[in-house]
């Protein structure tokens, strides 16, 4: 009965000092993971990566280095960890196959983050919609339309398209063509669209505009006009120019024909 006694002593005071170990490893160790995560989160805030994906790469690696404390202070009592391992293992494989377009869009999200094809407050096409960028976050970018819809579209579909973004330089060219009677004089039409253009202060100079003939259509000769402006200038100058072009061309007695079609009734 001593024995019993004297065995059971030592295995309290053995298991007593595992739990001990276990409760010293989870602490030392959660100290740990968070110093390394704090350092991590320090170096990327000096290479200035984006907060989201700040947040998120520490979040990731802090739950990581946390399940190995733990796993290793459950292997501190004694408990076989090589089956637990496993059954996480799996659970992972599982859970991943579960998420995959998830984890799709995550990757893209990643990767949108990091070579910023685009950035908030820019006018882009992507995934299949045009607007500006308000937000893009690990899974999906949400765009405003000119009419002021909201589209939240998923970031494997931004990646897996081409990206247009109209904000990205800061000029663009205006391409316009305006049509005139055959009857009417070239030249002359070409020296009313310098005038329309010298007289728009918001009109570059570098690049100059170019003013060509660009077709010879059907009831008309086309020329192509391409004047240079600063991007958030673009959309007032076109509007402006169409309106000051047909002005200019009814004030010079130039003609903006249009399709016309001739009906040649026979009677029988």
């Amino acid at each position: 009965m001593t024995e019993l006694w004297s065995y059971l002593e030592q295995s309290v005071q053995l298991y007593a000092l595992n739990i001990v170990i276990a409760i010293v490893i989870l602490i030392i160790g959660r100290w740990i993971a968070k110093a390394v995560v704090g350092m991590l989160g320090r170096v990327m805030n000096k290479r200035a990566v984006d907060q989201t994906l700040n947040r998120f790469v520490s979040n990731m690696l802090f739950a990581f280095l946390m399940a190995v404390v733990i796993i290793a202070a459950i292997g501190q009592l004694g408990v076989q960890t090589t089956s637990l391992v496993a059954i996480v293992g799996a659970a992972g494989l599982a859970i991943g196959l579960a998420l995959q377009g998830s984890l799709s869009n995550f990757a893209a999200g990643v990767m949108i983050i990091i070579f910023r094809p685009f950035r908030a407050g820019d006018y882009v096409e992507a995934g299949g919609v045009s607007g500006s960028v308000l937000e893009v976050a690990i899974f999906n970018t949400t765009l405003k339309t000119p009419d002021n819809k909201r589209v939240i579209v998923p970031n494997a579909q931004i990646t897996g398209s081409s990206i247009t973004n109209y904000s990205a330089e800061d000029k663009r060219r205006v391409d316009m063509v305006f049509g005139i009677g055959y009857g009417d004089d070239i030249r002359k039409a070409k020296e009313a669209i310098e005038a329309v253009l010298a007289e728009d202060e918001r009109i570059l100079k570098d690049p100059a505009p170019t003013i060509g003939v660009i077709e010879l259509g059907a009831s008309s000769v086309n020329l192509a006009v391409r004047p240079w402006v600063a991007t958030a200038d673009y959309w007032d100058v076109y509007f402006a120019l169409n309106e000051r072009m047909k002005l200019r061309f009814d004030a010079d007695g130039l003609t903006i024909p249009f399709p016309q079609r001739d009906l040649h009734m026979y009677q029988h």
